[in-house]
């Protein structure tokens, strides 16, 4: 199984950088691995909100198969703990899913047809975080679940 991180927004800044890159090569011993940042379309600035989720969700769509299993992120989702999350990656190893995709929708959430294809929705907080942050925070709970599933010693219960 592979995993995808997708997110929608700008290129990492130098602060981030370095943690995802990180945590991105310690997933990689689990698990294949790869990030897409999707740029905002061009004239995002003048469009509306409703017009940008959907000039956004096409650009989404298109990078996601048919038989990818998607997890949106939204503060809106289910929470789940640490070993939740390893479970539910386990689980889609188990059912032989060949990618296991992870979702960071723009500035303004997903569109609705983005809602419908996602297969689970993932509130990583109440709490609202910057987009570059989110992407650090995903990748060492993803690195975390692989560890879990491992009985290794780097998530301590």
């Amino acid at each position: 199984m592979k995993i995808v991180f997708i997110s929608v927004g700008r290129s990492n800044e130098n602060y981030v950088e370095e943690g995802i890159k990180d945590f991105t090569g310690r997933i990689n011993k689990y698990f294949p691995v790869s990030w897409q940042i999707i740029s905002a379309p061009k004239n995002a600035a003048s469009l509306s909100e409703p017009a940008l989720k959907k000039a956004e969700a096409l650009l989404i769509l298109q990078q996601i198969a048919q038989e990818d299993y998607l997890i949106l992120l939204d503060e809106r989702g289910q929470t789940f703990n640490s070993p939740g999350i390893a479970q539910l990656i386990q689980q889609r190893a188990n059912e032989s899913s060949k990618r296991l995709v992870f979702l960071i929708g723009g500035a303004f959430g997903v569109e609705e047809s983005v809602f419908k294809r996602a297969n689970t929705t993932w509130s990583l907080s109440k709490l609202v975080f910057p987009h570059m942050l989110v992407r650090l925070i995903l990748a060492e709970q993803i690195y975390r679940a692989c560890s879990i599933l491992r009985n290794e010693k780097y998530h301590h219960i």
